[in-house]
C-alpha cells in the first residue's frame, strides 16, 4: 500500500491517481508493489535523517530507505518541499513538475535504479521521463 504523509504541509497534494501511477511504474519495471511511504517534510528534518542515517551533512531533496524483499517494492521515502521548490526555481520547472519528478525518482531507487555515476545518472533521467508520460490525471 502507498502512503502520504505530511511532516510539513505540501503545495501539491498526491492523489489516489498518483498511487495508481506510482503503481504502473513499479509493475512496468516487472515488480510488486508492496508497502511504500513518502514522507514530505522541511530541510531541517531531512538534514537531521541525513546526518543520523548517511552520515552526509548536506541538504537533499530525498532519501530512500530500501525494505525490498526479493520482487516486492517496499520502502520509506523522505521528500523535502524545501528542497523541491528550490530545485524547481533553479530548473525552471513548476513546483508540481519537480514534485513529481522527485517523487518518482525514489520510486525508481526502489525498483533498483542508482545515479551515482554520470550513466546511471541519465538512465534515471530518462526512466524518470518515461514515468511522467505515463501519468494520466
Amino acid at each position: 500500500m502507498i502512503t502520504f504523509e505530511y511532516i510539513k504541509a505540501s503545495p501539491f497534494k498526491p492523489s489516489v491517481e498518483h498511487k495508481i501511477w506510482l503503481q504502473r511504474v513499479i509493475r512496468n519495471e516487472g515488480k510488486v508493489p508492496g508497502d511504500i511511504s513518502y514522507i514530505f517534510c522541511d530541510d531541517e528534518y531531512m538534514l537531521e535523517r541525513n546526518i543520523s542515517f548517511l552520515k552526509h551533512d548536506t541538504y537533499t531533496d530525498i532519501i530512500t530507505f530500501d525494505e525490498c524483499v526479493g520482487n516486492m517494492v517496499a520502502g520509506s521515502i523522505l521528500i523535502s518541499l524545501d528542497r523541491v521548490g528550490e530545485n524547481a526555481e533553479k530548473f525552471g520547472k513548476t513546483f508540481d513538475n519537480e514534485f513529481l519528478r522527485v517523487l518518482v525518482h525514489g520510486t525508481l531507487h526502489l525498483c533498483g535504479y542508482k545515479d551515482k555515476t554520470d550513466e546511471e545518472a541519465k538512465v534515471m533521467r530518462q526512466k524518470e521521463d518515461e514515468s511522467l508520460d505515463l501519468l494520466v490525471c
